[in-house]
């Protein structure tokens, strides 16, 4: 059983759109995530820690969501809702839960679009669920246009080795079986894509293992890859960066300097870094023809 905790607010606006995602608004229905994902940005940042044994439901969230949805769409401020912005909203004790499943009910009720991006294969169970909101779902005035779908939805894919999937990400499914699933929800419709997001520096980061993500990607319909850099927060036993150094330790302890001549104690790798991801990316995924955003 997870513990439960009332919460105030469950539908967070967002300052400004999400420029990779789309989204304008987030909603997480569970507080901590049974993915337990090593490198996960929540651990150590300000969003709090990320930990199994820290899980919990909020056991308000329904009323709460429901107060603020209608607040909002009687406004008429609809916007793309991430659902799972700080947890995978269809991690494994979302089977037995089902709020994940609740918030959707809720968001085709008032009308608001959706994007999730997740590492389970449990997100076709909401198929039908899902492809009524992107019938139904009202954009925002400027996405009308360009846009024209009410469901965005993305598997996220660090690397496409299993065994090091196995050390950094748990609770998750296997690449392959994500990219299953990716070509699953393209054969039903669906606008979907792969967030290769967090690429691992040294690791996945390479030409050689960005070709194996993206072409992959391509092989099972994406219709765009979404490619970002590694974050590793924090000092402490349960951090991203205290748990991931402990990974490389294990995985190539060599890589330890280079991580430390990279990151030069910052959250962040340096800005070149990332134009330089961003550009080997853009060059890959031109040569394949998939687009590196979502519209």
């Amino acid at each position: 059983m997870l513990s439960t905790k009332p919460v105030k607010s469950i539908l967070n606006k967002h300052k400004k759109r999400d420029n990779w995602f789309l989204d304008d608004y987030s909603v997480n229905p569970y507080d901590g995530c049974s993915c337990n994902c090593l490198y996960c940005y929540i651990r150590g940042s300000k969003y709090g820690e990320n930990m199994n044994d820290r899980l919990a439901v909020k056991e308000n969230a329904l009323a709460i969501l429901e107060k603020q949805l209608h607040a909002r769409a009687k406004k008429g401020d609809y916007g793309i809702v991430a659902v799972g912005s700080a947890t995978d909203a269809y991690m494994p004790h979302e089977a037995s839960y089902k709020i994940t499943e609740a918030f959707l009910r809720l968001l085709l009720k008032y009308r608001f679009p959706v994007f999730i991006s997740t590492k389970s294969t449990l997100i076709t169970r909401d198929m039908d669920l899902l492809q009524q909101i992107d019938k139904t779902a009202i954009l925002p005035a400027d996405l009308q246009g360009s846009l024209q779908r009410g469901v965005i939805l993305s598997v996220s894919i660090s690397t496409m080795d299993e065994n090091i999937c196995n050390m950094l990400e748990p609770g998750a499914a296997l690449p392959a079986e994500r990219l299953n699933i990716l070509k699953e929800l393209k054969a039903a419709g669906f606008l979907a894509g792969v967030n290769a997001i967090p690429v691992l520096p040294f690791i996945s980061d390479t030409e050689k293992e960005l070709q194996k993500i993206i072409a992959a990607a391509r092989q099972h319909d994406a219709d765009y890859v979404l490619t970002g850099g590694l974050t590793l927060f924090g000092s402490d036993k349960a951090d991203s960066k205290t748990l991931y150094y402990q990974f490389l330790q294990r995985y190539d302890a060599a890589l330890i300097k280079r991580y430390d001549a990279l990151y030069q104690g910052n959250f962040y790798p340096p800005w070149q870094y990332q134009q330089q991801l961003k550009a080997r990316a853009e060059k890959i995924a031109a040569t394949l023809n998939i687009r590196t955003s979502i519209l």
